[in-house]
């Protein structure tokens, strides 16, 4: 799929997301990949926030998932296996779950509370 892309931004640290918004394009998120650069990942856009769960049966890499509140604030970070079927879900109700390869977070020593900068999040003034 040819999604569009968004740059986000954890302090120093950037991301290249393709944002995925429907859901076809939610459905096949990062399957049958065998790679994805390490500065890359996919922003799933939701359209109100709700409990989000993932799990990865044909995905081919581990992946974390950040799941992430309107402001951008990371609400939990979860290490997803490939080929699993196992659920991985929100904390709480949230619109927006990003995904990278795994470990990638945790090399940059970001947590649940960090926040995300970009476009698609909403900062209250």
């Amino acid at each position: 799929m040819n999604l569009p892309r968004t740059t986000l931004s954890l302090g120093i640290h950037q991301i290249q997301a393709q944002v995925a918004q429907t859901t076809e394009q939610h459905a096949t998120g990062l399957m049958f990949r065998t790679d994805m650069a390490q500065q890359e990942g996919m922003l799933f856009v939701f359209q109100a926030p709700s409990q989000q769960c993932f799990w990865m049966k044909n995905t081919l890499i581990p992946l974390t998932a950040a799941f992430v509140a309107d402001d951008g604030t990371i609400v939990n970070l979860e290490n997803m296996q490939p080929q699993t079927t196992e659920s991985h879900c929100s904390a709480k109700p949230v619109r927006y779950v990003l995904e990278v390869n795994q470990g990638w977070f945790a090399k940059r020593g970001i947590k649940a509370g960090a926040q995300l900068r970009g476009a698609p999040f909403h900062i209250a003034q």
